[in-house]
């Protein structure tokens, strides 16, 4: 225990008094700490430390855990708040400051049953306190009581200085529920108090987005522009609004910024390390049924044993998903880091020698970029998790294709863009899809041509719903079939569609289905109507994989690119249009053309698949002689 000078201990068998004075004080509380810190019982003298402890003001109490310094034992100090707190309950005035103190320090060593009660006495005798009411809203929400969080926070006592935080935690809550109207119109309330907010900025727009309301970045915030609204947006939603390379890049440096900061010390040497093979590591928190692992398994799976050894960090949920169970048995070695902090979970990877680091989260929900930051590794890649930017000085190779990202535009991103193969995305072959689904049992009409489109509804802008619109217009006999998001983003659709002259009925929302059903339901349709500026990319390749003819709108970003580079790779090349009215015009003629949707849904089988995008034996030796390649020239072979 730190202290700044020799401090009188409690003998075992008797307590120390004083003689009133602040340095006997002062001395007799140091002595009390040391006792407490030595794990020595004091149950004995619980009556005379309450009638010592009366005399000593709370701030003594400050001033003796100050002198401990940072590295008092917790336990000990929890003791000493408790028993000032029972000497002086209804006689100090600072008696909420001390609860208050008491819920930190139990939070801190996970006891939240009684930082939660510490909270609780904190509001009852200082109902104003809005840092106890948020603290104890977040302990019920880690508990798993998010709807009592919400009251915590409602019924707080909320000044002016102190009621945008209380709204702030109850948008979050609001939003993980799903209540995202009610999410919208707080943080709303937020902004217009105080615009100067960046992480409510991208969490409104992101709201608007998910549930279709558009303009999803309107000008109704005073003294913030639309297009600054945009530059203000996330990482993610800015995908969707823009695909300006520059302003996403910037958009993702922004939250690095914000939500990172530079490691005091590199872990990992500059060069990767002599091994016989290459030591490489993928770390994420979507080891389990998600979109990335079910498009990269089979890559660990395949990765050739001679020349690499494959290392997973894993933060990921335990879902119990045969998927997940699937990932973890495909890495030679894997670590669970979800409860690690950073730097001991960039200390596990630096451990482990890891030559190559590849981050499959980007800057998504779950992101471990901040363990990148202690450089672990002397190669760090980020892939599939964001498609677009991630500007951290740790990063070295943003991993694309050629396709998604040309010669030309290169110098906009950052990291460094690395072709990693022919095609930028892995893909699994041992994928099970469900048995094949009538028209009628996928709630489909027999006689009209189903556009489909199943990407999440953040990504359906006002421009791509209106050339929706278009489309039906012009297909007559055509439908949109979409998968059900939420409520609030079905119900502006469909209103949407009635202002844009088309019937309700013409709109047909499914709702989710398991994996197997869901590439069955893809079998259904006829075209797959993409979404830009953010493109489908795993739905994407899904629909290629069911033989789904696909139309997408290119554009410059890599997000915008996904399906280009699909199609490409498959050869259809009709499908890629580069402006709104030649993506309505291709929509439009295949729907009215039988011989020309023929001709053009010929080319998608499954010969092409197997040859091109799922390839996956493919893919990974041109992925693995990439890696080869980069770490050769590393070392200097």
């Amino acid at each position: 225990m730190g202290s700044l000078q020799p401090k009188p201990a409690v003998p075992d068998g008797q307590m120390a008094t004083f003689a009133g004075s602040a340095a006997d004080q002062a001395g007799w509380l140091d002595g009390l700490v040391e006792t407490l810190a030595s794990g020595k019982s004091v149950a004995r003298h619980d009556a005379e430390i309450g009638l010592q402890l009366k005399d000593i003001s709370f701030n003594a109490i400050l001033l003796t855990l100050e002198r401990a310094g940072p590295d008092f034992d917790a336990p000990a100090a929890i003791a000493l708040y408790q028993h000032w707190i029972a000497a002086n309950t209804g006689a100090s005035p600072l008696l909420y400051a001390a609860w208050f103190n008491l819920g930190v320090l139990f939070a801190g060593v996970g006891n939240r049953t009684n930082a939660a009660i510490a909270y609780g006495n904190t509001l009852a005798l200082r109902p104003d306190m809005h840092a106890a009411a948020i603290n104890l809203g977040l302990l019920l929400e880690a508990t798993g009581q998010p709807e009592q969080a919400l009251a915590t926070w409602q019924r707080a006592v909320q000044p002016d200085e102190t009621r945008l935080a209380l709204q702030i935690q109850q948008g979050r809550v609001l939003e993980k529920l799903g209540r995202l109207e009610e999410a919208e119109k707080l943080l709303h309330q937020v902004l217009l108090t105080d615009p100067a907010q960046p992480d409510v900025l991208h969490h409104w727009v992101h709201l608007r987005q998910k549930t279709c309301q558009w303009p999803a970045a309107p000008s109704n915030i005073p003294d913030i522009p639309s297009a600054q609204l945009v530059r203000s947006s996330g990482p993610l939603g800015i995908l969707a609004l823009t695909d300006d390379i520059d302003l996403q890049r910037d958009a993702a440096g922004a939250w690095v910024s914000r939500k990172t900061e530079p490691a005091p010390r590199r872990l990992a040497p500059l060069k990767p390390y002599p091994h016989q093979r290459i030591r490489i590591g993928y770390i994420s928190s979507d080891f389990c049924s998600h979109a990335m692992s079910y498009l990269i398994t089979e890559l660990f799976e395949r990765h050739d044993r001679r020349r690499f050894e494959v290392f997973g960090y894993c933060s990921s949920r335990e879902d119990g998903s045969e998927l997940r169970k699937r990932v973890l048995a495909a890495f030679d070695h894997h670590h669970i880091i979800r409860e690690l902090a950073d730097e001991p979970a960039a200390q596990i990877i630096r451990d482990d020698e890891i030559d190559v680091l590849v981050d499959l989260n980007g800057i998504t929900d779950g992101s471990r970029l901040a363990v990148l930051r202690w450089r672990p590794a002397p190669i760090q890649a980020t892939y599939l998790g964001l498609i677009g930017p991630v500007p951290m000085p740790e990063l070295d190779y943003l991993l694309c294709d050629r396709v998604v990202i040309p010669p030309e535009h290169e110098a906009a991103y950052q990291p460094t863009p690395l072709p990693i193969a022919r095609i930028y995305q892995a893909n699994d072959s041992k994928r099970t899809i469900g048995r094949p689904l009538s028209r009628a049992e996928a709630g489909l009409p027999q006689d009209s041509f189903v556009f489909c489109c199943f990407s999440k509804h953040y990504k359906i802008t006002e421009e791509m719903f209106a050339a929706w619109m278009s489309i039906l217009r012009q297909a007559d006999r055509a439908v949109l079939w979409l998968t059900q998001d939420n409520a609030y983003s079905q119900a502006n659709m469909l209103a949407a569609a009635s202002r844009a002259g088309i019937e309700q009925e013409r709109l047909i929302f499914s709702e989710r289905a398991d994996p197997d059903l869901y590439l069955s339901r893809l079998g259904a349709a006829d075209l797959f109507l993409d979404t830009s500026p953010y493109n489908a990319g795993t739905v994407a390749s899904d629909a290629i994989r069911m033989r789904l003819p696909l139309v997408t709108l290119c554009g410059r970003s890599f997000a915008s690119r996904m399906a280009t580079s699909l199609l490409h790779a498959v050869g259809a090349l009709d499908g890629i249009t580069t402006t709104l009215a030649k993506y309505v015009s291709t929509a439009v003629r295949l729907a009215s053309d039988p011989t020309a949707y023929r001709q053009y849904k010929a080319l998608f089988t499954e010969q092409a698949w197997h040859q091109t995008i799922g390839d996956i034996a493919g893919f990974t030796r041109e992925y693995e002689a990439t890696w080869s390649r980069i770490v050769g020239e590393m070392r200097g072979i």
